[in-house]
Protein backbone atom coordinates (compact mmCIF):
# COMPACT_ATOMS: atom_id res chain seq x y z
CA UNK A 1 0.00 0.00 0.00
CA UNK A 2 2.85 2.39 0.90
CA UNK A 3 4.57 1.59 -2.38
CA UNK A 4 1.39 2.41 -4.33
CA UNK A 5 0.98 5.80 -2.56
CA UNK A 6 4.68 6.57 -3.12
CA UNK A 7 4.28 5.89 -6.86
CA UNK A 8 1.26 8.23 -7.04
CA UNK A 9 3.23 10.97 -5.25
CA UNK A 10 6.21 10.51 -7.60
CA UNK A 11 3.92 10.82 -10.66
CA UNK A 12 2.27 13.94 -9.18
CA UNK A 13 5.69 15.51 -8.49
CA UNK A 14 6.82 14.65 -12.02
CA UNK A 15 3.77 16.33 -13.56
CA UNK A 16 4.25 19.38 -11.32
CA UNK A 17 7.90 19.63 -12.39
CA UNK A 18 6.95 19.42 -16.06
CA UNK A 19 4.33 22.15 -15.63
CA UNK A 20 6.86 24.44 -13.93
CA UNK A 21 9.43 23.83 -16.69
CA UNK A 22 6.83 24.64 -19.35
CA UNK A 23 5.76 27.89 -17.67
CA UNK A 24 9.38 29.01 -17.30
CA UNK A 25 9.95 28.29 -21.00
CA UNK A 26 6.83 30.30 -21.97
CA UNK A 27 7.98 33.23 -19.84
CA UNK A 28 11.39 33.18 -21.50
CA UNK A 29 9.82 33.17 -24.98
CA UNK A 30 7.51 36.03 -24.06
CA UNK A 31 10.41 38.08 -22.70
CA UNK A 32 12.49 37.39 -25.81
CA UNK A 33 9.62 38.48 -28.09
CA UNK A 34 9.24 41.73 -26.13
CA UNK A 35 12.97 42.37 -26.46
CA UNK A 36 12.81 41.86 -30.23
CA UNK A 37 9.85 44.26 -30.47
CA UNK A 38 11.65 46.93 -28.42
CA UNK A 39 14.78 46.51 -30.53
CA UNK A 40 12.77 46.97 -33.75
CA UNK A 41 11.05 50.07 -32.39
CA UNK A 42 14.37 51.56 -31.28
CA UNK A 43 15.82 50.84 -34.72
CA UNK A 44 12.92 52.73 -36.31
CA UNK A 45 14.35 55.92 -34.79
CA UNK A 46 17.20 55.59 -37.29
CA UNK A 47 14.62 55.76 -40.07
CA UNK A 48 13.10 58.96 -38.66
CA UNK A 49 16.54 60.56 -38.50
CA UNK A 50 17.44 59.43 -42.05
CA UNK A 51 14.19 60.91 -43.39
CA UNK A 52 14.81 64.14 -41.47
CA UNK A 53 18.31 64.41 -42.92
CA UNK A 54 16.93 63.86 -46.43
CA UNK A 55 14.27 66.56 -45.93
CA UNK A 56 16.83 69.07 -44.68
CA UNK A 57 19.07 68.46 -47.70
CA UNK A 58 16.31 69.23 -50.23
CA UNK A 59 15.31 72.58 -51.71
CA UNK A 60 11.76 73.88 -51.52
CA UNK A 61 11.15 73.34 -55.24
CA UNK A 62 12.26 69.71 -54.96
CA UNK A 63 9.73 69.13 -52.17
CA UNK A 64 6.88 70.45 -54.35
CA UNK A 65 6.92 67.32 -56.55
CA UNK A 66 6.64 63.59 -55.90
CA UNK A 67 9.84 61.58 -56.00
CA UNK A 68 9.17 57.85 -56.16
CA UNK A 69 12.91 57.14 -56.10
CA UNK A 70 13.14 58.82 -52.68
CA UNK A 71 9.76 57.51 -51.43
CA UNK A 72 8.59 61.12 -51.14
CA UNK A 73 5.00 62.11 -51.86
CA UNK A 74 3.98 65.77 -52.03
CA UNK A 75 0.46 65.08 -50.76
CA UNK A 76 -0.99 63.05 -47.94
CA UNK A 77 -3.10 60.93 -50.33
CA UNK A 78 -4.48 57.61 -49.15
CA UNK A 79 -1.82 55.77 -47.21
CA UNK A 80 -2.15 52.57 -45.19
CA UNK A 81 1.18 51.28 -43.88
CA UNK A 82 -0.23 47.77 -43.55
CA UNK A 83 -1.04 47.47 -47.28
CA UNK A 84 1.69 49.73 -48.70
CA UNK A 85 4.30 48.05 -50.93
CA UNK A 86 7.37 48.62 -48.74
CA UNK A 87 9.71 47.57 -51.53
CA UNK A 88 9.07 51.08 -52.94
CA UNK A 89 10.29 52.72 -49.71
CA UNK A 90 13.79 53.96 -48.95
CA UNK A 91 15.73 51.29 -47.09
CA UNK A 92 18.48 52.39 -44.74
CA UNK A 93 19.77 48.86 -44.34
CA UNK A 94 20.32 46.53 -41.42
CA UNK A 95 21.51 47.35 -37.94
CA UNK A 96 23.61 45.17 -35.62
CA UNK A 97 20.47 43.41 -34.31
CA UNK A 98 19.37 42.29 -37.77
CA UNK A 99 16.56 44.86 -38.12
CA UNK A 100 15.87 46.26 -41.60
CA UNK A 101 14.41 49.78 -41.63
CA UNK A 102 12.56 51.58 -44.45
CA UNK A 103 10.75 54.91 -44.58
CA UNK A 104 8.21 56.89 -46.62
CA UNK A 105 7.65 60.67 -46.44
CA UNK A 106 4.37 62.48 -47.13
CA UNK A 107 4.04 66.25 -47.24
CA UNK A 108 0.81 67.07 -45.45
CA UNK A 109 -0.79 68.89 -48.38
CA UNK A 110 -3.94 67.97 -50.27
CA UNK A 111 -2.81 68.60 -53.85
CA UNK A 112 0.17 66.69 -55.21
CA UNK A 113 2.89 68.35 -57.29
CA UNK A 114 1.89 71.90 -56.35
CA UNK A 115 3.60 74.55 -54.27
CA UNK A 116 2.51 75.26 -50.72
CA UNK A 117 1.40 78.74 -51.83
CA UNK A 118 -0.77 77.55 -54.77
CA UNK A 119 -4.30 78.97 -54.65
CA UNK A 120 -6.02 75.57 -54.55
CA UNK A 121 -3.51 74.03 -52.16
CA UNK A 122 -4.51 73.10 -48.63
CA UNK A 123 -1.63 72.19 -46.34
CA UNK A 124 -1.03 71.66 -42.68
CA UNK A 125 1.42 74.50 -42.12
CA UNK A 126 3.08 76.53 -39.46
CA UNK A 127 3.38 80.19 -40.28
CA UNK A 128 6.21 82.08 -38.58
CA UNK A 129 6.63 85.80 -38.81
CA UNK A 130 9.37 87.71 -37.07
CA UNK A 131 9.88 91.43 -37.19
CA UNK A 132 13.46 92.59 -37.10
CA UNK A 133 16.03 91.25 -34.70
CA UNK A 134 18.43 88.43 -35.30
CA UNK A 135 17.63 84.91 -36.33
CA UNK A 136 17.08 82.90 -33.21
CA UNK A 137 17.32 86.04 -31.13
CA UNK A 138 14.83 87.48 -28.70
CA UNK A 139 12.74 89.34 -31.31
CA UNK A 140 10.02 86.68 -31.22
CA UNK A 141 11.33 84.76 -34.25
CA UNK A 142 12.42 81.19 -34.43
CA UNK A 143 15.92 80.34 -35.59
CA UNK A 144 17.07 77.16 -37.23
CA UNK A 145 20.32 76.82 -39.09
CA UNK A 146 20.92 79.54 -41.66
CA UNK A 147 17.32 79.97 -42.84
CA UNK A 148 15.75 83.39 -42.68
CA UNK A 149 12.42 82.90 -40.97
CA UNK A 150 10.89 86.29 -41.61
CA UNK A 151 7.35 85.49 -42.81
CA UNK A 152 7.89 81.81 -43.63
CA UNK A 153 5.20 79.21 -44.32
CA UNK A 154 6.47 75.76 -43.48
CA UNK A 155 4.49 72.59 -44.24
CA UNK A 156 4.50 69.57 -41.99
CA UNK A 157 5.73 66.18 -43.16
CA UNK A 158 4.62 62.73 -42.00
CA UNK A 159 7.38 60.13 -41.88
CA UNK A 160 6.28 56.50 -41.64
CA UNK A 161 8.94 53.93 -40.78
CA UNK A 162 8.68 50.15 -40.96
CA UNK A 163 11.24 47.94 -39.28
CA UNK A 164 11.38 44.18 -39.77
CA UNK A 165 13.54 42.02 -37.59
CA UNK A 166 14.25 38.53 -36.32
CA UNK A 167 11.36 36.16 -35.52
CA UNK A 168 9.07 38.03 -37.95
CA UNK A 169 9.10 41.14 -35.78
CA UNK A 170 7.48 44.14 -37.49
CA UNK A 171 7.32 47.61 -35.98
CA UNK A 172 5.76 50.78 -37.40
CA UNK A 173 6.59 54.29 -36.25
CA UNK A 174 5.24 57.62 -37.44
CA UNK A 175 6.50 61.12 -36.75
CA UNK A 176 5.37 64.55 -37.86
CA UNK A 177 8.25 66.83 -38.84
CA UNK A 178 8.30 70.46 -39.80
Amino acid sequence: MVLFIALILIVAMLLTGLAIMRSVGSGTLLTANLAFKQSATASADRGIEAARAWLLSQSGSTLDNDSAANAYYSSWGTFDPMTFDWSAAVSIGDDASGNTTSYVIHRLCQTANATVNATTQQCVVKSVSASGGTIGGSAGGVGYGSFNLTSTISPYYRVTVRTTGPRNTVSYLQAILQ
